[in-house]
């Protein structure tokens, strides 16, 4: 079954997630569901406004045109990468523009040991491409985002089109299941005491580990994956989380659905002190960080 979808509203392909009804396991609706592109986008449909646009109670069943319904079928379990494939691209000798970016901005012995502390692979997907492997708290492999960026500016590429895919997709894995865990869980084993910093992507979560190392920094990917499935592991935790800023509201109004796992606070750093031109371009902390020389001693 597609998990993504073109969205109507936005008009970008793969980008659209519909809501299932368990009972029927079947979708509720073609528009009913959310667009991923949350901050450029913001679509999102809601069951319980469909049912109210509809006049459906929760006691009155769907008419989904099938005398039975099907049971819903058991959660198949999640998918692995072979580690063996992880270390290989962590070894190639091939370009990696990502790893020549953050060379540029400190040394290749820094960029080196950041590529081995986060797992980052390299790809022949794309030339220069980058892997960022999510590895969780067992060493399981869950997969690896393969992205292009320029390694003048550090900046994604998106054109001709945006240069992204996941690994187990590019090694044509077979009914891969895939679930997937913050970028950099692994390192939580390291240290349970020390406090976690939550950012949107892998590129900032690296950066700002250089700049501020009392924190554990982890990534969740897209504004839409700070979710309670992914912070379990977070148990009993002192985690700050650290939007981009156009995300603020967003992410903060998401605490309290996390607060039964850790303890959760949203640093107002960057909202109090950036300018309005500054919010508008949705800048996160590694665009400030980077502005500063830090202390590699």
């Amino acid at each position: 079954m597609k998990t993504r979808y073109h969205c109507s509203n936005c008009n970008k392909k793969g980008v659209f997630t519909k809501y299932i009804d368990l009972q029927a396991n079947e979708y509720l609706n073609a528009a009913v569901g959310y667009c991923n592109r949350l901050v450029k986008c913001g679509y999102h449909y809601k069951p319980k406004q469909y049912f109210n646009d509809n006049n459906i109670s929760f006691d009155t069943p769907i008419n989904h045109n099938v005398t039975t319904r099907a049971k819903p079928k058991p959660k198949p379990k999640t998918s692995f990468v072979n580690a063996e494939v992880m270390d290989k691209s962590k070894a190639s000798k091939s370009p990696n523009y990502f790893i020549d970016y953050l060379a540029s901005l400190w040394s290749y012995e820094v960029a080196y040991n950041l590529a081995d502390k986060y797992n980052i692979g390299t790809s022949k997907h794309w030339q220069g491409a980058t892997v960022f492997w999510q590895v969780d708290r067992n060493k399981n492999v869950r997969s690896g985002k393969i992205m292009l960026y320029n390694a003048l500016n550090g900046k994604r590429v998106k054109e001709p089109y945006n240069h992204i895919n996941w690994a187990h997709k590019a090694l044509k894995l077979d009914s891969f299941n895939l679930e997937q865990c913050y970028f950099g869980e692994h390192l939580l084993n390291e240290d349970a005491s020390k406090p976690v910093a939550i950012v949107e992507s892998e590129k900032t979560a690296i950066i700002s580990s250089v700049y501020l190392p009392e924190f554990i920094w982890l990534a969740c990917g897209s504004a839409n994956n700070l979710n309670e499935t992914r912070t379990r592991y977070l148990k009993g935790r002192n985690v700050v989380l650290f939007p981009d800023l156009k995300c603020f509201d967003l992410w903060n109004d998401k605490i309290p659905q996390l607060t039964s796992l850790a303890t959760f606070r949203t640093s107002t750093l960057l909202r109090d002190k950036s300018t309005e031109c500054e919010k508008e371009q949705g800048l996160d902390i590694a665009d400030y960080l980077i502005m500063i020389k830090p202390d590699l001693n």
